[in-house]
């Protein structure tokens, strides 16, 4: 799975949620609904989110320096787990709080040609955005379910704005169900009660996110299909006559650590042996291409020595 980091969708989707942000904060200014208000500050939290992610795509791009030999890949998964901070504190802990005041002191909806008016729009917005990351989104996953993309990915910009364009979907539509029932009814509770199911639904998403993008904080190893394709490329036989251990490790999205112990013959000399090392290197490279960092120690394969490594 390639790790594209989805530039592309998070460009379409700060686009929509600015311009939805504003609209959603005028509505609320004519309507005073309570949806409106936390549809806006939902709007303008995953406006900043989709800046975190651009902000940190670009500081994942400096150069290694001593203090930071492998780089600095990832500062994207740093800045997708703060976005999940801010999805859960200003986006959903507000609206929940938002929701609970409504309910306890409802008022009537003014002006409800505002709200209706801008929900509308704002789905219209949202559904491109939406189209947007899962055309590129498809372009990545293959044949894996929607789930186990998400699970699955080591670049974590394309699930993030995914969730989150799916958080904003269903939260318009509570929203819309929420000043629809108000106005039917006259009763302003109603509109408190799809506030707080936004705000619900924003804390779900968010542990979601900040499961997933913990996952990779902590370090995740390559994928099963590139684990296969390097354990395939050490072994040619020859010179290597086996992998005996190997640990791999994502730096970042685009860039992976391999580790292998190998066996090579037992009366090889040093220079066969470097020989050997290098042209496995490049078999790696070739398989899987993200693999730019790799160690490979040279050993004499023994059967009881390989059952301690494992054990």
């Amino acid at each position: 799975m390639s790790a594209s980091g989805g530039t592309k969708a998070i460009v379409a989707a700060l686009a929509a949620n600015l311009a939805i942000a504003a609209a959603k904060f005028v509505a609320f200014v004519f309507s005073g609904s309570s949806s409106m208000l936390a549809e806006a500050v939902h709007s303008l939290a995953d406006s900043g989110n989709q800046g975190l992610l651009l902000l940190g795509g670009k500081r994942a791009q400096r150069e290694a320096t001593p203090q930071h030999p492998f780089g600095y890949g990832r500062e994207r998964y740093i800045y997708a787990f703060l976005v999940s901070i801010v999805l859960f504190s200003v986006g959903g802990m507000f609206a929940v709080y938002e929701g609970y005041e409504k309910i306890k002191h409802p008022h009537e909806i003014e002006a409800w040609y505002w709200p209706v008016g801008v929900l509308v729009f704002a789905i219209i917005a949202e559904g491109f955005s939406f189209r947007t990351a899962i055309k590129e989104s498809n372009e990545l996953r293959g044949s894996l379910s929607w789930k186990e993309f998400v699970r699955r990915a080591k670049a974590p910009e394309l699930p993030v704005v995914l969730l989150e364009d799916f958080g904003a979907l269903v939260g318009l539509v509570l929203a819309l169900g929420g000043v629809g029932l108000a106005l039917l009814t006259g009763d302003g509770v109603w509109d408190g009660i799809g506030t707080v199911c936004i705000g619900v639904l924003l804390i779900v998403i968010a542990i979601v996110l900040a499961a997933e993008t913990k996952s990779l904080l902590l370090g995740e190893a390559a994928g099963i299909e590139q684990v296969k394709k390097i354990e395939e490329a050490i072994v040619d036989g020859e010179t290597v006559t086996r992998l005996i251990h190997m640990r791999t490790l994502h730096l970042g999205p685009e860039e992976l650590l391999v580790a292998a112990k190998i066996a090579v013959r037992h009366d090889d000399t040093a220079a066969e042996v470097a020989t050997a090392i290098d042209a496995a290197e490049a078999r790696i490279r070739d398989a899987v291409p993200i693999a730019r960092v790799i160690y490979l120690e040279p050993d004499i394969y023994s059967e009881k020595a390989a059952r301690a490594n494992n054990a």
